[in-house]
């Protein structure tokens, strides 16, 4: 049974403006934010967090316990979770069953007060212990924790929030009103959301189980392994602000567990994931298999990946190319679904390009997330490691390939890839095509001659379509990149690198394997979690059934 539910008073309803988006801190030397997050940091690193499952606003502790571990330190284990089984799946299932109706009665003005209070807790008291999780948990630097787990996070809140409330203004027309008016009811999906959430995006996590609930839903929400401590703290977060604990299930499991059980359920309504492509295909495959058990035919959302890239023209900016790529290729260990993985150069350039990296490359700090100094930390775990040192050893044993910076690995404190530069010569070698994953990215140098074609080549060379840039300052030459690369890619950046979008500015998505472009950061994100009613009601009786076109 769903507890009373209870307004928040974050602000009024409506009140939510669309033209600001989360400042971000510096945590410049000096700074309080800087002192704050650091001395966080350290205690996320000396305690061991102790995470049940919730089902049915019940903690649940008798499951199987497994370690998170600092990717950095892989001895330090910031957290023990609790691993869901069938029956604790099946028990969450029916749990947020009980609790939909009356969830998706709340009327939406009520709910997502929820959301921007919980958007001033982490713009505020709670912004230090966000970022300080997803710094030891996730290593990502204090720059990269702060753009994703605070930011991105509250503007996810605050503008799904705005989308929402606008949704409602979205009404069809009533020609007369005085006999009839016609309204849409902006309903709940007839079943529970499964939100299936990566490990390299805080925000990504929040908002798969998030904006579904905003919308009257209830959610299964399978947060990653290596990223459960601060989905756990999100999840708390949203029950202070009000968030009644039936609505969201807490049920970290293991994938073929979670996606067999999930998948089996007559009220399974929709999918919602961020993750791999095979994964994505299964789950597919596993709801077409089951087609005809469901009450309905389930909304399949998914975010896969990509493998993007740079295509430099003869008259670009060297140096923003360059230092675009740096950030594109090495932040957070090239572990973004955006993250440049490939380079396409003019041979004129090739050498200024090539020092201008270089001298980059060699300042750049490899170490601990929780060192300031620190640009590229530790990849999340073992089996990312393995991947990417696989990837640099054949890049040495591979004729076709040159390892220009970088190609040392080592994992003996913390699962720690050097950020590695290959130049192929080759533009067909799997490397320009294979999604990695990891500080890794290849370079192809083309004769300036032969621009045209191989640029053509980008959006045929891999399976994806999820984000890619361009350098050029020729406007004519630029126009026709622009529309040679359509559908290339479902975010595009001119002179710009191919990270970085924000919420509400880049609706954020990709087609082909990349997934099913649904655009989150946007509006269009919020109606994809509603199944809209029409309602036509009609104020004057009317008793006849003849029409004049049967008259004689």
């Amino acid at each position: 049974m769903l507890r009373k539910f209870v307004k928040t008073a974050s602000r009024a309803a409506g009140n939510v403006p669309l033209d600001l988006n989360e400042p971000m801190f510096d945590y410049a030397p000096g700074s309080a934010e800087r002192a704050a997050l650091y001395e966080t940091v350290a205690k996320v690193h000396s305690t061991t967090k102790d995470i049940p499952l919730i089902i049915g606003g019940e903690e649940v502790y008798d499951a199987p316990v497994r370690n998170q571990v600092s990717p950095y330190d892989h001895q330090n284990v910031i957290a023990k979770y609790r691993i869901a089984g069938e029956d604790h799946l099946n028990a969450a299932i029916d749990s947020a069953m009980s609790a939909r109706k009356a969830w998706d009665r709340v009327p939406v003005e009520d709910r997502v007060q929820i959301f921007l209070k919980a958007a001033d807790l982490l713009a505020g008291e709670h912004r230090k212990d966000i970022c300080a999780t997803t710094m030891a948990g996730q290593a990502k630097n204090a720059w990269q924790a702060e753009i994703d787990s605070a930011p991105e996070l509250i503007d996810f809140f605050r503008f799904n929030a705005h989308y929402a409330l606008e949704l409602q203004k979205s009404q069809p027309i009533s020609p007369s009103p005085e006999i009839l008016t016609n309204h849409i009811e902006y309903r709940g999906l007839e079943g529970f959301v499964a939100a299936i959430a990566p490990f390299n995006f805080t925000a990504i996590s929040g908002n798969l189980a998030g904006t579904p609930a905003m919308m009257g839903n209830v959610v299964l929400w399978k947060p990653s392994d290596t990223a459960v401590l601060s989905s756990y703290l999100i999840y708390e977060i949203l029950v202070k602000c009000g968030l009644p604990k039936e609505v969201i299930q807490f049920v970290p499991a293991d994938g073929p567990t979670f996606g067999k059980t999930i998948t089996a359920s007559p009220d399974l309504a929709a999918i919602n994931f961020t993750g791999s492509v095979p994964t994505f295909e299964w789950l597919w495959k596993a709801v077409g298999n089951n087609i005809s058990n469901y009450k309905g035919f389930p909304v399949m959302v998914g975010e896969c990946g990509g493998k993007n890239s740079h295509f430099f023209h003869p008259s670009g900016d060297v140096g923003s190319m360059v230092a675009g790529t740096i950030r594109s290729a090495f932040e957070y260990s090239g572990q973004k679904c955006s993250a440049c993985s490939r380079c396409y150069v003019p041979k004129s350039k090739w050498a200024e390009i090539k020092s201008g990296l270089l001298n980059i490359h060699k300042d750049i700090v490899v170490g601990r997330a929780d060192e300031p100094a620190t640009f590229v930390s530790a990849v999340i775990d073992e089996t990312s490691f393995d991947r990417c040192a696989k990837w640099i050893d054949i890049a040495h044993s591979d004729p076709e390939l040159t390892v220009i910076a970088g190609g040392t690995y080592d994992k003996s404190k913390g699962y720690f890839i050097q950020p590695t530069m290959i130049e192929s010569s080759n533009p067909e070698n799997p490397i320009l095509s294979t999604e990695i994953f990891g500080p890794i990215v290849a370079f192809y140098v083309y004769d300036d001659a032969d621009w045209k074609s191989v640029a053509s080549s980008i959006g045929e060379t891999s399976p994806y379509s999820l984000t890619g840039g361009i350098y050029c300052k020729d406007e004519a030459d630029k126009a026709w990149l622009i529309d040679e690369l359509r559908e290339s890619a479902g975010n595009f950046y001119v002179n710009d690198k191919s990270t970085g979008s924000v919420v509400g500015q880049q609706w954020f998505g990709g087609a082909r394997k990349s997934g099913t472009n649904d655009k989150a950061g946007g509006p269009g994100y919020v109606a994809k979690w509603t199944s809209p009613q029409a309602v036509k009601t009609t104020k004057i009786d009317q008793h006849a059934w003849r029409y004049p076109s049967m008259d004689e």
